[in-house]
């Protein structure tokens, strides 16, 4: 078995069970500006809302503005509920001495609506890297590879839980060990990047995944 030392965590899709929620609502700014593009709230997925701007919104600064408050007041009443099963598996890391934390394309605003529901979310990891943390977006590796570097060590030793598939390109640019979330993708599409699938934390064991890798 090699022995995994940190575990990565993305978010929606990955600790909460959001990622539907936001396909709803940039389906919907999507349909209003790119209506002949029906894939893109999906493409977009695992990006930073600085990325999906300098893609898709350039120089617009106003609607850039309009989108944030949209997207803010969205999140404002969203309900962040976890993926099954999370709680328990993020206990059984902290028993394993297995450092954890939170690599997500979510900003600091975003994250503070995170810990007004779950003022405990901040003890569950080591660190938490938002958007603001990073200078590439998924699915370039960068994230990852700073994930792996705040902790010392190398990105092999490091498990990275994924559902988008800019995440799986990310980690696997990253040469990382990768968990796939069917959270948001079929299995079919997730076996292109791992063979190491689950639907949720139930009955998961750490150290039978790490057997794998």
């Amino acid at each position: 078995m090699s022995y995994k030392k940190v575990a990565l965590f993305d978010l929606d899709g990955v600790v909460f069970d959001t990622e539907p929620l936001y396909t709803e609502f940039w389906r919907a700014v999507f349909e209003r500006y790119y209506p002949n593009e029906t894939q893109l709230a999906t493409a977009i997925k695992g990006q930073t809302l600085t990325w999906i701007y300098e893609r898709y919104f350039a120089d617009l600064h106003d609607l850039q503005n309009e989108i944030t408050a949209e997207l803010n007041a969205f999140e404002h009443n969203m309900q962040f509920e976890y993926v099954l099963g999370f709680e328990d598996f993020i206990i059984q890391l902290h028993q394993l001495n297995v450092n954890t934390a939170v690599v997500t394309s979510s900003n600091k605003q975003k994250m503070q609506q995170v810990y007004t529901q779950h003022p405990n979310f901040k003890a569950h990891f080591d660190h938490i890297f938002t958007a603001e943390d990073f200078v590439k977006s998924k699915p370039d590796p960068y994230c990852y590879l700073l994930g792996a570097s705040y902790f010392g060590v190398k990105p092999t030793e490091c498990v990275a839980f994924e559902d988008s598939i800019n995440g799986f390109k990310s980690v696997t640019a990253a040469a990382m060990p990768l968990v796939g979330l069917a959270t948001s993708n079929s299995i079919e599409v997730i076996n292109q990047y791992t063979r190491v699938i689950i639907p949720n934390y139930l009955q998961v064991n750490f150290t039978d995944l790490c057997t794998v890798f």
